[in-house]
């Protein structure tokens, strides 16, 4: 092994260094990113300004906290999209997670077992799909549809379409509901793997290696890199990530349902792609995907808080989102992967 740093190794540009220069400069540089903030300012402004309400601390403690799951599976949804897939089980995932959760302590397992279990069993699916994407080379999106069906059936079947009470004087309930210096768990659960998330990505070869599988994974396979493997990893980081958000979930409403997580897995790719990660592989920016689950939060928030009808609001939101990401692509489709 020579001097060579992994990013030369594989053919993949490393991230550029921040440099001085206008702001025209730094935006063209980081263009994805600054048009999510952009966007998100943006957002906030006009809800603030519809509502009273929105501004005020409790509800952006609840934003944040009703928010930890998508930003923890986000985050995850990255790295897999960035490699050029893509991941639509991660909402049967998370409602399978939910529902263990609480028929396990229902049994009487102690509580941390049950949250090793799920993140074992989250591991497991991603790994065993992971398996059929990497090695036996089934597209993504057909291994992932079928795991969405498959492990939602199974969600389904063991709680008959009920749910699932958790005992309010278990601790588990405190991994969705306790605070903690005046901010919500989940929150704070969701900042450390957003950190760990942008460490990894960005400072890390296995970072440049997801970027470089996604951009040419020819190139990367030649320099020695087991690209096979990589791809199988993102996808078991996946399924921990939506069974953490499971967890969570089960914990903030004290109860495992089978319907949780309905169409969950098409915020979190709306929050990558509006984000500025390229669903064609290549390109991904965990700083973006975080401002993208966020925008996504506080559009669904802010329309509540305008008294929105329930039926227009999906309407509102996708085409919102439909729009903010048409804009991200026209107006910075050169953008390179940003930090």
């Amino acid at each position: 092994m020579n001097a060579t740093s992994p990013s030369a190794e594989i053919g993949v540009s490393p991230p550029k260094r921040a440099h001085k220069g206008t702001w025209k400069d730094v935006a063209i540089a980081n263009g994805s990113v600054v048009s999510i903030a952009l966007f998100f300012i943006v957002v906030c402004v006009i809800f603030s300004l519809v509502t009273g309400s929105f501004l005020t601390t409790p509800n952006l403690l609840n934003i944040v906290r009703q928010s930890a799951p998508l930003l923890i599976v986000a985050a995850a949804m990255t790295f897999v999209i960035t490699t050029g897939g893509i991941d639509l089980s991660v909402g049967s995932v998370l409602a399978l997670t939910a529902t263990l959760s609480a028929v396990a302590l229902q049994a009487g397992l102690p509580w941390p077992l049950v949250v090793v279990a799920m993140l074992a069993l989250g591991a497991a699916i991603g790994a065993l799909q992971g398996f059929f994407i990497a090695y036996e080379r089934i597209p993504a999106f057909i291994v992932t549809l079928a795991g969405l069906s498959v492990i939602r059936g199974v969600a389904l079947l063991i709680t008959g379409g009920y749910s699932i009470p958790v005992e309010p004087s278990s601790f588990f309930v405190n991994i969705g509901r306790a605070w903690f210096l005046g901010v919500p768990v989940p929150a704070l659960l969701a900042l450390l793997v957003l950190i760990v998330a942008y460490l990894a990505f960005n400072q890390t070869p296995f970072g440049r290696y997801v970027t470089g599988i996604g951009a040419n994974a020819e190139a990367v396979r030649r320099a020695g890199v087991d690209t096979r493997f990589i791809t199988l990893f993102v996808y078991i980081l996946s399924g921990m990530a939506a069974a953490v958000a499971g967890v969570i979930l089960a914990a903030r409403l004290g109860s495992g349902s089978s319907n949780s997580g309905q169409g969950f897995e098409l915020d979190v790719i709306a929050a990558v792609v509006l984000g500025g990660t390229s669903l064609f592989g290549g390109r991904g920016t965990i700083i973006g995907t975080i401002l993208g689950a966020l925008t996504v939060a506080v559009i669904g928030n802010g329309l509540i808080l305008a008294h929105m009808s329930p039926f227009l609001t999906p309407i509102v939101t996708g085409t919102i989102i439909l729009v903010a990401i048409w804009l991200n692509f026209r107006l910075f489709k050169g953008a390179t992967r940003s930090r």
